[in-house]
């Protein structure tokens, strides 16, 4: 697994290069968002636009790596597929999380 890092309007954008986020790899995905945002914009993108499944581990990675970010830093999502986003909803994560249907409407909107 990959995270590119970009920053664009004072957004740091994130994007995941792999089709799954799930327990074989959700130790690593935290690691690697831990070590991204340590330290840069106070408002962060996380484009899942390619994977395609995630599972409880992959989940909870997620809201792991946005607990550990520094204080005053908010997570958004962007670009989640039909299966991710159904997961998503199902686990009430979506009120958790900002979601945006892509990461180009996420820096648009400033939230």
């Amino acid at each position: 697994m990959d995270i590119r890092k970009d920053a664009k309007d004072g957004v740091d954008l994130l994007h995941v290069d792999a089709a799954r986020i799930d327990a074989s790899m959700a130790i690593r995905f935290k690691d690697e968002m831990r070590t991204i945002t340590a330290q840069g914009q106070p408002r962060v993108v996380l484009d899942l636009s390619t994977v395609e499944f995630i599972d409880s581990s992959g989940l909870g990675a997620i809201v792991a790596a946005m607990k550990a970010m520094p204080a005053g830093t908010k997570l958004e999502l962007a670009g989640l597929t039909d299966t991710v986003d159904k997961v998503f909803r199902m686990t009430r994560m979506d009120s958790i999380f900002t979601i945006h249907p892509s990461r180009a409407e996420a820096i648009s909107c400033g939230s």
